[in-house]
């Protein structure tokens, strides 16, 4: 899947992807719990295949030593994580904010360890209770 395009909820943020996006991984770590209200449902691509059309509210947020999160600092959609080490190779992408998501498919559930109290993951998609060992690259 190539030529995706997205954005936040009030439109100050857009992008375009033209290259591969990998399938999703839905992360329930605390901190995607805490960004999101919820689980972050996570794609993601090459860096280089990522381009910004408005990013007037883009802000990005060093949630930790090695990540940082991009999100609307109008409206406060959470759209990006990326590795500080590797801001340049990868970057991942809220699914959400994708305007089509056709073919993607959820593959993996990353840090159940640490998933919230209120809710059972009941799926057969494989269940990792730290980050997944291996993806597909997309």
């Amino acid at each position: 899947m190539t030529d995706q395009t997205g954005g936040c909820l009030c439109g100050a943020v857009r992008y375009r992807v033209t290259g591969p996006l990998r399938p999703v991984v839905a992360c329930h770590c605390t901190q995607c719990r805490r960004t999101s209200g919820h689980v972050a449902a996570f794609t993601a691509c090459a860096a280089g295949d990522l381009a910004l059309e408005s990013d007037r509210g883009l802000r990005w947020y060093r949630s930790s030593p090695g990540a940082e999160r991009g999100f609307c600092g109008e409206c406060g959609s959470n759209l990006f994580w990326r590795r500080v080490a590797a801001r340049t190779v990868r970057i991942s992408i809220c699914a959400g904010t994708l305007d089509g998501a056709a073919g993607l498919a959820l593959v993996a559930h990353a840090f159940t360890a640490d998933k919230g109290g209120y809710y059972a993951i009941t799926d057969d998609v494989p269940h990792w209770p730290q980050s997944p060992s291996k993806l597909p690259a997309g």
